[in-house]
């Protein structure tokens, strides 16, 4: 385990969270492009014509909030409970069982500020997933193993009992669904990351 390997994780769960929790912004899209590490995450929308041709207004307001509304708003479901409980029902209130481990560890998500209705949207998780990586740097950097190795079992247990139930389903539907590069793309890269740092985070806890 590396200074370095810890921060990218949390670059990812960052970069995942933001794509997934609101339509993208033309800061959003600026940073990404300014830096070629994350661009060349994202092949398909590196290479896109439209990105490259039209202004970062139009390409938002005709392609990519388009896409995301169809992906996020109206056509599928991001949300935990909805894979997970047998009525299919969205839980979005204080019984939510991600909303418990969220106050239990003072994780507090800005839900109004989103644009999901419950704590268990994927770009939810995935911001508790960065907010649990961020407090392993500054654990890592204070030599404080103790606490390295809790944060990575409260990792390692959030993804096997929460995203990685129902996250692989939604993000192989959302590949088949997007109709922009950066939404494919964006799917792609969180499925194979979400599944790798599990294994990740696993062979690190067993060192």
């Amino acid at each position: 385990m590396t200074i370095i390997e810890l921060k990218n994780r949390n670059t990812l769960y960052g970069l995942i969270s933001r794509i997934m929790i609101q339509e993208a912004d033309e800061p959003f899209l600026r940073s990404i492009e300014e830096n070629p590490e994350i661009l060349d995450l994202l092949p398909n929308f590196k290479g896109w014509n439209k990105r490259i041709e039209l202004k970062k207004s139009l390409l938002i307001e005709e392609n990519l909030s388009v896409d995301y509304a169809n992906l996020f708003l109206l056509h599928l479901v991001p949300y935990e409970t909805f894979y997970v409980r047998e009525d299919q029902m969205i839980e979005s209130g204080g019984e939510n069982p991600v909303a418990i481990l969220y106050d239990a560890l003072d994780f507090r998500a800005q839900l109004e500020r989103a644009r999901v209705v419950s704590p268990d949207h994927i770009g939810v998780e995935s911001e508790f997933m960065y907010m649990l990586s961020s407090a392993t740097i500054k654990a890592f950097e204070a030599d404080d193993n103790e606490g390295v190795t809790e944060l990575f079992q409260v990792q390692r247990g959030f993804l096997r009992d929460h995203l990685l139930k129902w996250a692989p389903m939604f993000l192989i539907n959302m590949k088949r669904e997007a109709s922009t590069p950066f939404y494919y793309d964006g799917a792609e890269l969180a499925l194979e990351f979400l599944l790798s740092d599990y294994e990740y985070i696993s062979e690190t806890l067993c060192k």
